[in-house]
Formats: C-alpha cells, structure tokens, sequence
C-alpha cells in the first residue's frame, strides 16, 4: 500500500502545527503550505490522495485552488476546512469539487475519521478497477 500522504493547506500556522501533530499520532504523513500558491509549487513534486483546504488563503482562495487541482492533477479527495461557513460557500464547494466541508473549530477525530474513510474508499475503488480492467482483457 501506498503511504498515506496528507496535504494541509492554511494561513493560519496554529491551524497547520494541530493538523500536522494530530495526523502525524494517527500514522499519516503530513506537508503543509500557507497559501494557494505554496501548495500549487508542492504538488508539482507530490501527488496527495487527500488534501484539506483552508478557504481564506493569501491572494487564491481554497475554492480557487480546489478547481485548479481538479482540473490539473489526478483525482484526490479534497475536504474544505474553514472559520467562515456560509451557504454560499456550501454551493461553491460542491460546484468547486471539493469533497466533504468542515466548520472550525472542528474535533480533530472527525478530520482523521473522514480521512481514514477517504483512503479506504480509494483503495476499494482502485481494487475494482484493476478487476474491471482484468476482467476486460480475459
């Protein structure tokens, strides 16, 4: 199995140092960024399955910035974190790509949970397509 690589996105450097200790104790390994742009240099070398996205980020947004990696990396899962929630954000979200929207503050066992469920259901995902794929060439 592959490692089980993290990515955290947020300006706020508290944010990123609770994330980091929390996830590093449950056995992922974690690369932060405080901004959009920062991220977008880290991916060009790592390819991250589950990524969490501040939205009030320096210059682009998280919302911005999940569309981007939506259109130009391979499918990942992307979970919105954010202190400002709004119903017009909740909208955003789903069109954007993301796949899940938390509301800080948020218990850090239901950050590791929706991750755990986000590994978990990729590797069933890639285990159907490599059946599907064997199946096609029998």
């Amino acid at each position: 199995m592959s490692k089980k690589e993290i990515l955290i996105v947020d300006d706020d450097t508290t944010i990123l140092r609770l994330f980091e200790t929390a996830f590093t104790k449950a056995g992922y390994d974690i690369q932060t960024a405080e901004s959009a742009e920062e991220a977008l240099e880290i991916l060009e070398e790592t390819h991250f399955k589950v990524m969490f996205l501040d939205f009030k980020l320096p210059g682009m947004n998280g919302i911005e910035l999940c569309k981007k990696i939506k259109k130009e990396k391979p499918p990942a899962t992307i979970f919105a974190v954010t202190a400002y929630p709004s119903i017009f954000e909740l909208s955003d979200c789903i069109e954007a790509g993301f796949s899940d929207y938390f509301a800080k503050p948020v218990s850090l066992e239901t950050l590791i949970k929706s991750t755990e469920e986000a590994f978990v259901s990729m590797a069933e995902k890639a285990t159907e397509d490599a059946s599907s794929s064997m199946e096609k060439r029998e």
